[in-house]
């Protein structure tokens, strides 16, 4: 992939998105986290857009809420900072409609005037941002800054939007890779827990002489008097004594 800058009024093709999509999917296979894949989104569409001056991605969190995971400057998150605190703008509305925005000029703008005349004074004069989209809604946000109005048009918008669209899909399944992981070590934690409660159990069983259900019982009824989990007092219980001198 060349490191050249497109030139003005073009994004990467499609050919070159479906190159980029290989390599990242590539990084997931390693292991490599949402956050390398949104670096990565970000660093490519700054090196090939010309009239960028800044590069970020907003994503919708668990509770719903929005945050600037990746950005390629201050620029990028001291406008979305504003856009989040004055709940407006475009990467918002890209977000909430599902549908991409555009502005040519944040000095002439009706939309959005107060985050509009909030960012005027920092150079930004132009956006477009594209909202990243899958099958089970809105993961986020990319968007392009630039400090030349008029800076994008409807072809970088169309541009945008499929870069976003293959940018989604892979959001979504890096998301559902850390989930798994998770997951996977929740069950593992489970099982452990299992195994604890089974030990101690077998512990007081031969200590005192319980049948199974007494010896659960007793576990259960250590487990409150000192404030702690079943599990936890199960580990207690089978920790090996500590050894004198």
């Amino acid at each position: 992939m060349s490191s050249e800058k497109a030139a003005p009024g073009e994004l990467p093709l499609d050919g070159e998105l479906a190159a980029v999509a290989a390599r990242m999917s590539g990084l997931l296979l390693s292991r490599e986290t949402v956050d390398s894949v949104l670096e990565l989104i970000v660093s490519l569409a700054n090196t090939r857009i010309t009239a960028a001056a800044g590069v970020g991605v907003t994503l919708v969190d668990a509770d719903g809420g929005f945050v600037t995971t990746t950005a390629s400057g201050p620029l990028v998150r001291e406008a979305d900072e504003l856009q989040y605190e004055l709940g407006e703008g475009p990467c918002l509305a890209a977000l909430e409609g599902c549908s991409p925005q555009r502005i040519d000029d944040v000095t002439t703008e009706r939309r959005w005037t107060r985050w509009c005349a909030a960012v005027a004074g920092s150079g930004l004069r132009s956006v477009v941002t594209a909202p990243m989209v899958t099958e089970d809604g809105c993961q986020g946000a990319i968007k392009v800054y630039a400090t030349a109005p008029g800076a994008f048009g409807p072809v970088d918008e169309r541009a945008l939007v499929t870069f976003a669209d293959r940018t989604a899909v892979l959001v979504a399944n890096a998301r559902a890779y850390e989930r798994a992981g998770r997951l996977s070590e929740q069950f593992k934690e489970t099982l452990r827990d299992r195994d604890r409660i089974a030990m101690a159990k077998g512990y007081l069983m031969g200590r005192d002489g319980l049948g199974e259900d007494a010896a659960f019982a007793r576990l259960l009824s250590l487990a409150r008097d000192r404030g702690t989990s079943p599990a936890e007092t199960a580990a207690q219980l089978v920790a090996p004594a500590p050894r004198e001198g």
